[in-house]
């Protein structure tokens, strides 16, 4: 909790407490349904938590806009992103039933209202958001397909409607086709070794 108040200062009071609870919620639920690795547990909010709010140093999400985060797996991005930008709406799909479970019951303890969590492909999505949020479900070109015409046409932040992805490694190849995408080094924001190779990718998508 620590390294969360260090980097995000300005949190309420309400933010405070939520992202508190986060730790037991998901010690809780990983014992019924694993869905971090166990090793993974000791360091959730480093490797689970603070990496998903990597994307808030890029992007401010503003009140009213929606964010859909792709194969949410037990909720990253999207949990900790719906606890900071609590008027943003946040819609979290995943393909594995019980993953979505623990989402949609991590979101109820914690009276997330900007929450809603679906057993479903994104391919099968038919509605249009701002941001498309993920953490490395796949490599670029393949995530692009799924998502590439579920973007609204106008932007309403200073960055234009596309994806906001968490990935790490070198990622020159797999960004080469794109000539619009971004790096955003995470290591520029958070000093923690675990950030060293971690990056966010933006790409913008365009309207279809």
């Amino acid at each position: 909790m620590e390294q969360i108040l260090h980097y995000f200062p300005d949190l309420t009071p309400l933010q405070k407490e939520q992202f508190a609870q986060l730790y037991d919620l998901y010690s809780d639920w990983n014992a019924k349904i694993n869905v971090i690795s166990r090793k993974d547990i000791d360091e959730l909010y480093t490797r689970h938590v603070l990496h998903s709010l990597g994307i808030a140093k890029i992007m401010a999400f503003k009140p009213g806009a929606t964010v859909m985060d792709v194969g949410t797996g037990g909720g990253f991005p999207g949990i900790p992103l719906a606890i900071l930008f609590p008027e943003t709406n946040f819609y979290l799909i995943d393909v594995i039933a019980k993953k979505i479970k623990v989402v949609q019951e991590v979101a109820n303890a914690l009276g997330l209202k900007n929450v809603k969590a679906e057993q479903k492909r994104a391919e099968t999505v038919n509605e249009e958001f701002d941001f498309i949020v993920s953490r490395a479900v796949t490599n670029m070109p393949d995530f692009v397909k799924w998502v590439k015409d579920k973007t609204k046409k106008d932007s309403i932040h200073d960055f234009k409607n596309g994806i906001l992805y968490l990935k790490g490694g070198d990622l020159t190849e797999e960004l080469a086709v794109y000539q619009t995408v971004q790096l955003f080094n995470l290591s520029d924001y958070f000093s923690d070794e675990f950030f060293e190779t971690k990056k966010v990718v933006y790409l913008p998508l365009k309207y279809k």
